[in-house]
């Protein structure tokens, strides 16, 4: 377990940058946090440093957004706040995304569909800290 502290959204997205640079094909990154947590901040960061200038945004209406990377690797950034349970999970397809071992997944809300992650997903929880950008990054893989 890992906690870091940022003190800006550029801090957590430069930090996400960094971890992105260091994930392998095949990860699951399970997003946590409230709202206006920061964890949008995070995935963009995340997918600058897999190479993607599109923009990020969440995908809350969409659920899922693709990034094709420039070494052939994909993102889905996925949203799960408008999904009910597992069942509607499974109902959108979210198995083709997480079992696509050239891809990273990287989840928000992913409590509403918990019982379909593997083992081995690793969860990022995002809090506010003291002050009004402050945040707290805790990592458990």
């Amino acid at each position: 377990m890992k906690t870091l502290e940022t003190c800006s959204p550029e801090e957590t997205e430069n930090l996400a940058a960094r971890i992105a640079s260091e994930t392998k094909p095949g990860a699951i990154l399970l997003l946590r946090g409230d709202l206006g947590a920061g964890k949008t901040a995070f995935a963009r960061g995340f997918a600058r440093g897999l190479g993607i200038t599109d923009p990020v945004s969440s995908p809350t209406f969409t659920i899922v957004q693709e990034y094709p990377c420039a070494d052939g690797r994909m993102l889905y950034h996925m949203d799960l706040y408008r999904i009910s349970d597992s069942d509607a999970a499974l109902a959108f397809g979210i198995d083709d995304f997480l079992f696509d071992g050239n891809a990273i997944c990287l989840i928000e809300w992913p409590e509403r569909a918990e019982d379909l992650y593997p083992p081995d997903a690793v969860n990022i929880e995002i809090a506010h800290g003291d002050g009004e950008n402050r945040r707290i990054i805790t990592i458990r893989d």
